[in-house]
């Protein structure tokens, strides 16, 4: 895979990624009934931790959009690796929480974030690593 495409690929899915997360942040914060576990009752303590969530998640959103836009590929790798581990550990909520849904879509994004930056990372080296001629000469 080339570089161009795979910083494409990479740009895409993080940015879905980031979006997703930060939307679930938000909607904590304006709609806590539609993330809380069924029968619970939005509090205060819900809307902070909500919050909390919020100020994580948007932060690296804005970061990573801003890797996007510049094309900054070792930026892209870091902030994507790190969407990734988010996504990895919402999933360990989910299955704390023994919810099939809570788990399983965070853990299908985790996946597919490290594998588009492994790809990346694996494109990125490729297009540096030194080219030899034939008669071996760089």
């Amino acid at each position: 895979m080339t570089t161009t495409k795979a910083v494409r690929v990479a740009s895409l899915v993080t940015a879905i990624n980031v979006l997703v997360a930060s939307g679930f942040s938000i909607a904590a914060i304006i709609r806590p009934q539609y993330l809380l576990p069924a029968g619970s009752v939005p509090t205060e303590a819900s809307l902070l931790l909500a919050m909390y969530a919020a100020a994580r998640t948007i932060p690296l959103a804005l970061f990573a959009l801003g890797a996007i836009y510049r094309q900054a590929t070792p930026a892209l790798l870091i902030l994507g690796a790190l969407a990734g581990a988010v996504q990895l550990l919402d999933a360990g909520i989910g299955l704390f929480e023994h919810d099939l849904g809570k788990c399983a879509g965070p853990l299908f994004i985790a996946v597919v974030q490290f594998f588009v930056v492994y790809l990346l990372h694996r494109a990125d080296h490729a297009a540096k690593a030194p080219h030899f001629q034939a008669d071996g000469r760089p």
